[in-house]
């Protein structure tokens, strides 16, 4: 062999060499979800989990913690647990997290500790801070190194997976101008008020559907779910398509495809709760869609295993639809349906009806949104009592002669009763014994309104913004909507 053909076959030889050492190096490595610059849960156990070789022993070892050892399974897959402290208010020390197995070893570098949330919904939720309508104030002063955002890519998949493309970023204009506006504003509220690092995970997609987020299993042990959602998606030509990620309108309102892809994966990690914005593309189905929100977040506590952590959720504005005539109704309806998801607990929902825009679906004054989710939890998980986070909220009414006067809870009304254009109350109607709703007129009196009108000389039923459209103007002292009701049960 000439000198040629020993060094071709000796290049040769190192290059294979070092591709198989590669290869293997690339073995071990952290879950998509972990990576630089996360933010983990205080005060939470937290689950390390990755792939290295199979059969094989993996050290973790956090800088504030001792190391701990655990074995991959025939797959490759480990998880580990270890313990997190409580976040000291002002302490945004650096950590890191190292996994070594035989040589190899990998790091994740810049994490804090402090709260993690996750973001989800459609479109409203997606809704980026560059397009919000305080965007050109706010952007040039979103330079915050202990606000940490994760920005999921749009995936679909027909079984569970664990992978998802994304990544940690320190909150800087640049970053934040393409995140959630919503979760950016409910994450710089918590942020000021906790003074500990903040994590924002969002993961959804526009006009997705709540059935596209809930587990194959859990709709089809549930009769209404499963009638409704999955057996016509099952028998379609639709569920016999290869599935990749591309995005269509149909295909985000598939059942359990953005669960399977875009929640299973962080099912290992830590997070405080859960806030969801989402709704139109499921504005018919009423009924339905309560079931669904009920199954959907039971079923991530439980996949979770986090408990019955918080969720916090966005009723949808007001918006016509290019229905322009005010007595239609569909979205109050709907609107209705989504205030029966608070009845189970934990969670909490958050009026839209004063900030809303009946010519369009996306309002851009996504602040006041983030900041009332922000004050739920504040209130409600943080305990900052103080700080009222519910709008005016019926109480009772009183049918008398020729007037409804209708009384709210003390507590959502602790600060008064107003209007925030500092004209009447509107959008309130009465009916007689006939049924028929006619528009009244209402009067602040004391903590209480009082309606009225002249078509109406006997009431007996009263309802408030109970239209497609209603942008309201009644509030509390705080700036919170009064919440939307009405004392019939007439169906539509």
């Amino acid at each position: 062999m000439n000198k040629f053909k020993i060094k071709l076959v000796c290049a040769l030889a190192f290059l294979g060499f070092a591709f198989c050492a590669s290869a293997q190096e690339s073995k071990l490595k952290f879950a998509d979800p972990l990576s630089d610059h996360m933010v983990i849960q205080q005060n939470k156990a937290f689950k390390v989990w990755g792939k290295s070789e199979p059969n094989s022993e993996v050290t973790i070892t956090a800088d504030w913690a001792l190391p701990i050892k655990v074995f991959t399974d025939k797959n490759g897959d480990f998880e580990g647990i270890i313990s997190v402290p409580k976040a000291k208010p002002g302490d945004y020390t650096q950590h890191s997290i190292k996994i070594a197995s035989g040589t190899k070893e990998a790091i994740i570098n810049d994490i804090l500790i402090g709260e993690v949330w996750l973001c989800s919904g459609q479109s409203n939720m997606q809704f980026s801070l560059e397009e919000e309508i305080n965007a050109e104030k706010e952007l040039p002063n979103a330079n915050n190194p202990n606000i940490r955002l994760f920005n999921t890519q749009l995936n679909f998949s027909d079984l569970p997976i664990n992978s998802v493309s994304g990544e940690w970023k320190v909150c800087t204009p640049e970053t934040a101008k393409k995140f959630s506006a919503v979760g950016y504003y409910f994450g710089k509220k918590i942020y000021q008020e906790l003074n500990v690092p903040i994590g924002l995970v969002f993961t959804g997609i526009g006009a997705s559907a709540a059935q596209a987020y809930v587990p194959k299993e859990v709709l089809a042990e549930d009769d209404l779910l499963n009638e409704t959602y999955l057996k016509p998606y099952l028998i379609s030509d639709k569920s016999k398509e290869k599935i990749d990620g591309g995005f269509s309108f149909e295909k985000v309102t598939r059942p359990y495809l953005l669960y399977n892809a875009m929640i299973h994966p962080f099912k290992n990690l830590s997070i405080k709760g859960v806030i969801w914005y989402q709704g139109e593309a499921n504005r018919g189905d009423r009924e339905a869609y309560t079931e669904a929100m009920f199954k959907m977040i039971t079923a991530w506590r439980r996949v979770f295993s986090q408990g019955d952590f918080p969720f916090y959720y966005v009723q949808i504005a007001p918006y016509d639809y290019d229905k322009k005539a005010p007595e239609y109704t569909e979205d109050a309806y709907f609107r209705e349906a989504q205030q029966k998801i608070s009845k189970l607990g934990n969670t909490k929902m958050v009026s839209t009806l004063d900030v809303g825009n009946k010519e369009d679906l996306h309002p851009k004054n996504k602040k006041p949104i983030g900041q009332r989710l922000a004050k739920t939890a504040l209130n409600q998980t943080y305990n900052f009592l103080e700080i009222p986070f519910t709008g005016p909220a019926i109480d009772y009414i009183e049918f008398k002669k020729k007037k409804a006067v209708v009384h709210y809870i003390p507590t959502s009304i602790a600060s008064g009763l107003e209007t925030n254009d500092g004209e009447s109350p509107k959008f309130f109607q009465l009916a007689g014994e006939d049924g028929k709703f006619y528009w009244a007129k209402a009067l602040i009196v004391d903590n209480a309104i009082e309606v009225f009108t002249k078509q109406v000389k006997s009431p007996k039923y009263l309802r408030y913004a109970f239209t497609n459209y209603p942008i309201t103007n009644l509030q509390n002292g705080e700036g919170i909507p009064a919440v939307q009701f009405r004392s019939d049960n007439f169906k539509e």
